[in-house]
């Protein structure tokens, strides 16, 4: 394998490692866990704002240190030493979970938040890091390609979960609580261990600019107040950004609460699991396909019609009555998700500089993480006015309306 196809596989491998915390902690066993065991004692309603609040936390941290973060590894050609550590972060705090008693929901929700903040705040280095392992033209196939491997990673390490889960006899294990408990353990160890390519194999670019550490987070800061104001002409960035805060807090919203969701609507939490196992599985073949589709008929009319799909998705979920409809919905989501999510990384890296990757990148997921700052305590809050979780499943599509309008007036390469 040559050293440029070494660095693609091994940047993409990060994907399929850190994406296990979203399918097993994030989107599987967190918010049943945390509904029923740690925070037993509460309502529904109770405990879907508690978790929507934990999610807009960490989110907030992540939204307010990722565009100067972005600034000092630019200038420090620190990206891969500020991944690593973020990345340790969020494997060690998940590793954590194993150790949280029954009843402590507060303990719970912290070390859900420092978690959630590695597992975002090294997504701001790993997503800038495209422009180094890609030339240009290959930047949509890379990027679905991440996204490919994470949702083929992510879900092969959550079905040996599921199975820990449904038959513990099997592995030895003497209940499901403590299945769950242990898969919060594997995901620690096995997004460290797939974060190790991407630290040997991706070569960070370096130049005469490159600047020691401490000497860079000076730097940083005065680079981020230029760029900001940079950016104040950059309407197309502007106006892609905006977008993006909208329709990304949708997606990000399903994918965390859709489990809660299911479990207010009274369906078993084992329909709930299988059906994320299915958005996995249908995901890693359709999020390579997406790209195919956006070569197509073009990047912006791809993730238009991604928008489209997620309005159709949340007006479908309002009407769910059961299992079958939710498993139909999982597979909805698995068709669109990775391919929308892969192709907005790709646009975006057109509209940047190339040598400031890291700080406009770090506004990117800025956009992203405020965005989810809204979206659960949104729905949660919605949901526990009315005391009925459609209606908060529901209000979701005010975001994905507000999102693909303002990106309808994106101007985007198609090339």
């Amino acid at each position: 394998m040559n050293a440029s196809r070494k660095a693609v596989w091994g940047w993409a491998l990060y994907d399929w490692g850190n994406s296990a915390f979203t399918t097993t902690v994030m989107a599987g066993f967190f918010p049943v866990f945390f509904k029923l065991y740690w925070s037993g004692s509460a309502s529904a309603t109770e405990s879907t704002f508690a978790l929507g609040v934990a999610n807009s936390v960490a989110s907030l941290v992540v939204a307010l240190l990722a565009p100067v973060l972005g600034a000092i590894a630019d200038r420090g050609s620190a990206k891969k030493r500020f991944l690593a550590l973020f990345a340790f972060l969020g494997s060690l705090m998940t590793v954590g979970l194993w150790f949280v008693a029954q009843g402590d929901w507060k303990m719970a929700a912290l070390v859900y938040v420092f978690g959630s903040v590695g597992f975002f705040g090294s997504l701001i280095f790993y997503d800038s890091l495209l422009v180094s392992v890609a030339p240009r033209p290959k930047w949509d196939a890379v990027s679905s390609l991440g996204f490919a491997l994470g949702y083929l990673g992510g879900g092969l390490l959550f079905a040996a979960n599921v199975l820990m889960y449904v038959k513990p006899e099997i592995f030895g294990i003497t209940d499901p609580q403590t299945a769950v408990k242990l898969s919060f353990l594997t995901v620690g160890i096995w997004w460290l261990v797939f974060t190790l390519p991407l630290l040997f194999w991706v070569k960070e670019p370096r130049d005469e600019t490159t600047l020691p550490l401490g000497k860079a987070v000076k730097a940083g800061w005065g680079q981020l107040a230029g760029t900001l104001k940079h950016m104040a002409g950059q309407k197309q960035i502007f106006l892609f950004l905006l977008a993006y805060w909208f329709y990304i807090d949708g997606i990000d919203t399903v994918i965390k609460m859709a489990v809660d969701y299911g479990v207010s609507l009274g369906f078993p939490s084992e329909s709930l699991i299988i059906a994320l196992l299915l958005v996995q599985f249908v995901a890693f073949p359709a999020a390579l396909l997406y790209n195919k589709l956006a070569q197509r008929i073009g990047i912006k009319a791809a993730i238009l019609g991604g928008i489209g799909a997620y309005m159709a998705i949340t007006v479908f979920g309002y009407f769910l009555v059961d299992v079958t409809g939710f498993y139909l919905l999982a597979g909805c989501v698995g068709l669109v998700q990775g391919g929308l999510q892969a192709l907005s990384r790709s646009a975006f890296a057109r509209l940047v500089p190339v040598d400031k990757s890291g700080e406009y990148f770090g506004f990117f997921n800025m956009f992203g993480k405020f965005a989810t700052i809204i979206g659960p305590v949104l729905m949660g809050l919605v949901t526990q006015v009315s005391g009925d979780p459609r209606l908060g499943i529901l209000s979701l599509l005010l975001l994905f309306v507000a999102g693909g309008v303002t990106f309808s007036f994106v101007k985007v390469s198609r090339a």
